[in-house]
């Protein structure tokens, strides 16, 4: 079974930014559907979460609810993340939850980052704000992301809103059908001083 964790971090309810975390989810078990693929969808709302992730920042200890959730993170195949953009970045909720997962969780994690705010002007926060923190983190960050903003839910051109989600669905699909077994957390560390050691000194004839 392959599991996809998806974390919407909108505030309002009903959401747009939880709408387009279900039109990615939707589309991404539609690339994976198949005889031999059981896909499972576990949406996670981070708007209930709010005051249990406040806690946690301040006390270090997550409440059963969050400690169930970055579990989840932790434990799926692959994750899409989206949030609502505030002043040109992700929304404070959004990077507090990835602040209180462990750093290793997501590493070598196929992930799929996407957005939604007023105006296009913010499209680009995906690619200096988000795409960085989850390459910090190690995880996978599938090519195409997908900002949505209130003009593209009506948006019938070719490559409107419906086409950006499909082309990024697939290519997390893509990667959860071929991608290798994550790697461990553990990594081995070599002292720079072996490093530099190692090195022969470069001569000219």
């Amino acid at each position: 079974m392959t599991v996809i964790a998806v974390v919407s971090a909108g505030l309002s309810q009903p959401s747009s930014t939880r709408l387009l975390a279900d039109r990615l989810a939707e589309a991404a078990g539609r690339h994976l559907a198949g005889p031999a693929e059981n896909t499972e969808i576990r949406v996670i709302e981070l708007r209930g979460l709010a005051v249990d992730i406040a806690n946690n920042l301040v006390t270090g200890f997550p409440s059963p609810a969050l400690k169930e959730a970055l579990e989840t993170v932790e434990r799926a195949d692959g994750l899409i993340a989206v949030t609502p953009i505030f002043t040109a970045s992700y929304s404070g909720l959004f990077k507090s939850f990835f602040d209180v997962l462990d750093n290793t969780a997501l590493q070598g994690t196929p992930v799929l980052i996407a957005a939604t705010g007023g105006t296009a002007r913010h499209s680009l926060a995906l690619e200096h704000a988000l795409r960085p923190m989850f390459t910090y983190l190690r995880a996978v960050v599938v090519p195409t992301a997908v900002y949505a903003a209130s003009e593209d839910w009506g948006a019938t051109s070719g490559d409107g809103l419906a086409s950006r989600v499909d082309r990024a669905a697939g290519e997390l699909a893509a990667l959860l059908s071929g991608a290798p077994a994550k790697r461990p957390a553990e990594e081995k560390l070599i002292p720079f001083e072996q490093q530099l050691a190692a090195l022969r000194p470069f001569t000219t004839g």
